[in-house]
């Protein structure tokens, strides 16, 4: 059953749930960090109105500058910005920033501690037709591996708001990733966010009807794939198999005591992400769990290949991240349990 104490959206399950891209509540996250702290400024690679950084241009043209198709200068003067005591935040395709500019971003922003904010839309591989050069999925990879860097990934628009709002309000180096593609809206304005800590979505059944029902498997899941795997909990629920699900927003810094509690409980965890495998979500699931509680993990997300041209639910399917991929994976780590 849907987590009561994180008050999400009660229609989660309903065929006609709310999709809003998850870009946009960084938009509207933006303007409203902009209006409330004047130190904020936004600076664009030339994609304004795909990255939503269009409604803090309308609304402070002053403090929008746009620096054209220049990813690496995008990084270096935002870091000259923030020693001057700005806010920056730094907009482009993820593939772009912090692809092509992963340099200036660790050396300019990173190294010298600048709160840059930097935000990687049309992350993943549901860009669709975009094709392989602009689905980025080695971007929480990248990112994660620079010291100091703090890394978010919201599930959905509600999500991604309260983490911009949030993020300029931190002296941290910061990198957010949005998906470009509608997704559905599991959180309220009311369910708690907090950078770093993760939240448990998805419980299995009335603990108070059924007090020794074990759960079996945790489901750590990051960005517009939370959803699908609360409708796999949901499914699997229905089907006697008892499995919790947690939505890790902050992938660095992991919340790990949230990650090794739910692995003890459970003694089998998947991961999922719409990301490489390698370096994401489940690399940090696994390099916490290695030191902490071993137990068998599988791994949903994109298994060492480049993207390619479809629309996003093929592609979701193609590369093993759909719903039925998910439940096959919760079904081969109860095995391995065994």
């Amino acid at each position: 059953m849907i987590n009561p104490s994180q008050k999400l959206n009660p229609k989660i399950f309903d065929a006609d749930v709310e999709q809003v891209p998850i870009r946009k509540g960084f938009g509207e996250g933006l303007l409203q960090a902009g209006i409330n702290d004047t130190r904020v400024v936004g600076l664009c690679a030339d994609l304004t109105d795909s990255t939503q950084m269009n409604l803090f241009k309308q609304r402070f043209p002053d403090r929008f500058i746009e620096m054209g198709v220049a990813e690496q200068n995008l990084a270096s003067v935002a870091s000259g910005m923030a020693a001057m005591g700005k806010i920056p935040f730094i907009t482009s395709y993820a593939m772009f920033s912090p692809g092509r500019n992963w340099e200036q971003i660790r050396t300019t922003i990173a190294y010298n501690d600048r709160p840059v904010k930097i935000a990687g839309s049309h992350a993943g591989i549901s860009v669709g037709q975009d094709g392989g050069t602009h689905q980025a999925l080695e971007d929480i990879a990248i990112t994660r591996v620079i010291p100091r860097m703090v890394v978010i990934s919201p599930c959905d628009a509600i999500e991604a708001k309260k983490a911009t709002i949030a993020c300029a309000m931190t002296k941290d180096p910061t990198y957010i990733r949005l998906a470009r593609e509608k997704t559905p809206i599991i959180t309220t304005d009311a369910t708690p966010f907090v950078i770093g800590k993760a939240q448990l979505m998805f419980s299995p059944g009335d603990a108070s009807k059924t007090p020794d029902k074990k759960t079996e498997v945790g489901i750590i899941a990051t960005g517009a794939l939370v959803f699908k795997a609360i409708k796999v909990a949901q499914a699997l629920e229905q089907l006697g198999k008892a499995v919790k699900v947690l939505n890790i927003t902050t992938i660095k810094p992991l919340d790990e005591e949230a990650v090794w509690k739910l692995a003890q409980e459970c003694g089998a965890i998947v991961t999922v992400e719409e990301h490489q495998i390698a370096g994401g979500l489940g690399g940090a699931v696994a390099e916490c769990l290695a030191q902490h509680c071993p137990v068998p993990i599988e791994f949903v997300g994109v298994a060492d290949k480049f993207g390619q041209s479809g629309t996003p639910n093929e592609l979701i399917e193609h590369y093993g991240m759909g719903e039925s991929h998910i439940k096959a994976a919760v079904m081969k780590v109860l095995l391995r349990k065994k």
